[in-house]
């Protein structure tokens, strides 16, 4: 497997990166193709899609032994099921495929690079392969979601003081709404008096959660 291009985004550690792809569309992630693969001709006709898969690999998560059953979060934890029912990183092969929208083709430096919304990869992660989403072949509307369709989403309202929005963008803090709103804490943990941490965009973030309400300590 040869890697063809790497991303680049603000998630700087697995904390606060997207469960899945598609959920978060605020943060925008740049395709950066390495430099045997920066070949125009390559990409010809691919700004005629609205979204693409990415193949890629959990590069920080391998491990040299495999699970044949993963405990999801989404179950709260404690509850193992088969690895092949899950999109687990810890699988036999470290592979991960996810569906983004396509924003941009640009022209730079660094020769011609995608600009994506939706991407739940780490920055840095390798890229293995892109391909167009087709949607009369990959929208399937009579699936099921299996154990996910019986868990409930965790639903949390943003709140950052004024004080430290100040200190942002409108883009900056449009995009860390859009993550924290996903509410990154595992299933399992429910302490208001917990204060959680990760970086995002070259800032170090600390919030808490209580009833219902993320506030943001540090920014």
């Amino acid at each position: 497997m040869k890697i063809i291009a790497r991303i680049r985004n603000p998630y700087d550690g697995k904390f606060g990166v997207p469960r899945q792809s598609g959920l978060v569309e605020e943060v925008v992630s740049t395709v950066v193709f390495e430099p045997e693969y920066r070949v125009a001709e390559a990409l010809r006709g691919i700004e005629e899609f609205s979204h693409l898969w990415l193949i890629w690999a959990f590069d920080r998560a391998e491990r040299e032994e495999w699970s044949p059953t993963v405990r999801p979060p989404r179950l709260g934890g404690n509850q193992r099921v088969g690895v092949f029912a899950t999109r687990s990183p810890y699988r036999p092969n470290a592979i991960g495929l996810s569906c983004v929208k396509l924003l941009a083709v640009e022209k730079g430096n660094e020769g011609t690079v995608l600009k994506v919304a939706g991407a739940d990869l780490m920055n840095g992660t390798p890229i293995y392969d892109i391909k167009p989403y087709l949607p009369y072949a990959d929208c399937r509307t009579e699936a099921t979601g299996g154990f996910t369709d019986r868990t409930e989403k965790r639903a949390v309202r943003v709140e950052i003081p004024e004080a430290l929005a100040r200190g942002m963008s409108p883009e900056e803090r449009k995009a860390l709404t859009a993550v924290l709103k996903e509410d990154p804490r595992p299933a399992y943990q429910d302490d208001p008096e917990r204060v959680y941490a990760f970086e995002f965009g070259g800032r170090h973030i600390e919030f808490r959660v209580m009833e219902g309400v993320l506030e943001v300590l540090k920014a």
